[in-house]
């Protein structure tokens, strides 16, 4: 009995250490051995779930081999944190930080760290600023348009925003910009383009977040619609990849535009989703460059939370 004990105090240790640092297959093999249960069982309990998953698959995953990809193996990530005791989205987080680029070479996506980090930093701005997470409004439609300047950097983004009041006295909306790695979000100009004038601004260098207070020409009430116009230039930072936007809420339409210097075009651009910061990508769908205006679009008629974007390949 005492080396049972000895021997499940270890596998706990090794599964403690294996969800902190990783990787996915070892935090998965970790717990399946914590918890003593052969593939098999693991598969019957998924299929209690739901979800069909096959035992090759299973070792697959564990073995590092494979990595689950597909909506479906994606659900049975999540199922499996259940199963095995383990928090929420413990292995849903390891398995997104494996599928960021190790090449250093090459311009990198966000990790689960920095997104994590700009979110606790923008939730320590809107207090301050005073502001609730959805400002009192909703968003009937958001049109952006990002330029990507001659060396390959963000150059910068303008929005036209329609959005209505859900409660009375509404008088300004909180315009966030997140600038690539390496940005210098004090350097970042904002401009107040149409129905709006910029108020108080903040924003933390180490994240490269920027919050900007835009003020209305009126106090909305409840039910009134509001078009605003604003626009960040940036252009402070090194090769930029993507563009990533992020919804806390489900809401109208979304359309954004990334425009291409005509000396500086990809080889190759797609669109995006995630379920959250901790979620793999998925949805990946390959888009077509216009020739001619140098430009991508996705449009998105109704948003469901979490983050879309585009991203491009420079080579």
């Amino acid at each position: 009995m005492r080396y049972g004990t000895q021997h499940a105090d270890v596998a706990t240790a090794e599964l403690d250490t294996a969800l902190r640092g990783g990787p996915f297959h070892v935090a998965l093999r970790a717990a399946i051995t914590a918890r003593g249960l052969p593939l098999q069982r693991v598969q019957h309990h998924l299929s209690r779930y739901g979800v069909k998953v096959g035992v090759t698959s299973l070792s697959y995953w564990q073995q590092g081999a494979r990595r689950p990809q597909r909506p479906e193996s994606l659900r049975a990530v999540r199922a499996l944190e259940e199963i095995l005791q383990l928090p929420d989205e413990s292995l849903i987080r390891l398995l997104a930080e494996a599928e960021e680029r190790p090449d250093p070479e090459r311009p990198t996506r966000r990790s689960y760290r920095s997104l994590v980090e700009a979110s606790s930093v923008l939730e320590r701005f809107l207090a301050e600023l005073e502001s609730p997470l959805d400002g009192g409004l909703h968003t009937i439609g958001h049109h952006e348009r990002v330029r990507i300047g001659a060396h390959r950097e963000l150059l910068g983004r303008e929005s036209q925003h329609i959005v209505r009041a859900h409660k009375d006295g509404v008088d300004r909306y909180m315009a966030i910009h997140h600038g690539d790695p390496g940005c210098s979000p004090e350097r970042t100009a904002v401009r107040a383009l149409e129905n709006c004038r910029t108020g108080r601004v903040r924003w933390h260098r180490d994240t490269g977040v920027l919050v900007a207070e835009l003020l209305f020409d009126t106090r909305l009430r409840a039910g009134d619609t509001y078009l605003f116009r604003y626009a960040f230039e940036d252009g402070t930072a090194g090769t930029s990849s993507e563009y990533v936007r992020g919804f806390d809420f489900a809401g109208g339409q979304y359309a954004l535009q990334v425009h291409f210097a005509e000396n500086a075009l990809p080889v190759r651009c797609h669109r995006f989703t995630q379920h959250s910061a901790a979620a793999p990508r998925s949805g990946r769908q390959e888009l077509p460059l216009s020739g001619r205006h140098r430009s991508v679009h996705l449009v998105e008629q109704r948003v469901r939370s979490g983050i879309m974007g585009i991203g491009w390949d420079w080579e």
